[in-house]
């Protein structure tokens, strides 16, 4: 599938498999509902704040791209639901782990078991990277292994809706979190050492 896929219309795609799995009962989304989901400030790398706008345009995009659809079901309001699972032959595990990437970029197995969790039971890491091994052995392979970064134990995975190379805007907020208490460390023992020296 040659498709490149922009932040917007990721997350767009991200938030509707995730409210498919975790609120069915209130899916599919109006517009309103959509621009929370895509707007919210948890579960999602980074926090945006798309307009109506926005989402009307990249809605426009991914239904001409056929993974979205707009449908009135009865009501007067336009719903939207994404097409994700049909277009790409997904099953609900490879469905929700892909949703997590669209949400956040590039992450490691513990961490994707730990937050696609919520949305489909995930026993254990192994049934996780069977997963990730079956979406990167496609023919036309939809998950990438990301190179280990340093001073990290485990490699991420990251999606490839978008192209192959990470979206660097994704850069996922544990490694941020990471090298802040690295740096503090180094800070303070260099203060230790200027003191002694000081002594």
């Amino acid at each position: 599938m040659d498709i490149v896929l922009n932040q917007t219309e990721c997350r767009i795609l991200g938030s509707l498999a995730e409210k498919e799995m975790t609120t069915p009962d209130y899916y599919p989304l109006s517009l309103n509902s959509l621009e929370n989901a895509c707007n919210q400030k948890s579960n999602r790398q980074p926090v945006l704040n798309l307009t109506e706008a926005e989402l009307v345009t990249a809605l426009d995009r991914l239904r001409h791209l056929g993974l979205a659809m707009q449908s009135r079901s009865g009501g007067r309001v336009a719903k939207y639901s994404q097409t994700l699972r049909e277009k790409l032959h997904l099953d609900e595990m490879e469905l929700a782990i892909l949703s997590e990437l669209l949400l956040r970029g590039p992450q490691t197995v513990g961490e994707l078991r730990g937050r696609a969790d919520r949305m489909v039971r995930l026993e254990n890491l192994e049934i996780v990277e069977t997963v990730l091994d079956e979406l990167m052995a496609r023919d036309t392979p939809l998950v990438a292994k990301l190179p280990r970064q340093a001073g990290r134990k485990e490699s991420r995975y990251m999606h490839l809706l978008s192209g192959k190379e990470p979206d660097e805007s994704f850069c996922d907020e544990e490694s941020t979190r990471e090298t802040a208490r690295s740096l503090e460390k180094e800070v303070a023992a260099l203060r230790e050492e200027l003191e002694a020296l000081r002594d």
